[in-house]
């Protein structure tokens, strides 16, 4: 499983850089759709959706959505980039609820069973991970902005898988992950320190080493948050994963969950650390 895990990992990089630094920014956009529409469909078996009927037809909303959006913000003009920063200003705000919510699980339970409300939630949630990826390329070295965030986020999913299996002793959230553990969680914290050295080295940010630093560890605290609050949605329905499209990640919404609560995160505060 490990030998898997590392080899679908490298191939998974390797298409990611390939794409994010040889295709324009419109044509990345329109390559990442497919992954979106992906765990889309993943997220239908998630909420229990029953027939595949209903399966496309949120597929269908899922693709008009980001048809009207992309048609809204794909521009990048000055007016579409306010917009584009609003909306994921209420994606942030929409994660911070959810963050609340998954310290009240397993009382919440009520909410999370309902087919109607996850099901409205993820075409939100799938949504504003498309918009925080077209909104990031937007701006100036978008790019490396972009490659910068994935790397926040890989690192803190490979530190505290690392650091959990050699160190692992307490769990962090019993109830909703139990293969997690607070030595993981604070190893993958620290391995981020690595970054913020890389990043005040290659002068990315202007920011000083301790606002550079607050700002990584906040977005892969909120990638933590996205990964649990997909754990619990499965824990919800009892599976162990999204999908098994991935050898060794199991489905693409197991290896974007914590892209989806801390892209949007990250780029409502892109505009302060590149100004600041």
């Amino acid at each position: 499983m490990l030998k898997q895990r590392i080899f679908t990992a490298i191939i998974l990089v390797a298409l990611l850089i390939g794409m994010l630094f040889s295709l324009s920014s419109f044509f990345f956009s329109l390559a990442i759709v497919p992954v979106i529409v992906l765990a889309g469909w993943e997220w239908t078996h998630l909420v229990k959706m029953s027939s595949k009927a209903q399966r496309l037809k949120f597929i269908m909303v899922l693709i008009l959505l980001l048809i009207i959006f992309g048609i809204g913000i794909g521009m990048g003009d000055s007016v579409r980039q306010h917009l584009a920063h609003g909306i994921l200003l209420i994606a942030s705000a929409l994660w911070m609820v959810i963050f609340c919510l998954i310290f009240t699980y397993p009382s919440g339970t009520r909410f999370w069973s309902k087919t109607t409300c996850l099901s409205a939630l993820g075409l939100l949630i799938l949504l504003f991970t498309w918009i925080a990826i077209v909104y990031i390329q937007s701006l100036p070295s978008g790019s490396n902005l972009l490659l910068a965030a994935f790397a926040i986020i890989a690192l803190s999913d490979v530190g505290g898988f690392i650091f959990g299996k050699l160190l692992g002793r307490h769990k962090l959230a019993p109830m909703i992950s139990p293969g997690k553990t607070w030595e993981g969680f604070l190893g993958a914290l620290i391995l981020e320190l690595l970054l913020v050295v890389a990043f005040n080295y290659f002068g990315l940010f202007q920011l000083s080493v301790w606002e550079l630093s607050a700002l990584v560890l906040i977005v892969a605290l909120a990638s933590v948050g996205g990964d649990l609050f997909e754990s619990m949605v499965k824990r919800n329905i009892g599976v162990k994963d999204s999908g098994g499209l991935l050898p060794g990640h199991g489905g693409v919404l197991d290896r974007i969950d914590g892209m989806m609560s801390a892209l949007p995160i990250y780029a409502v505060l892109l505009p302060f650390a590149q100004t600041a």
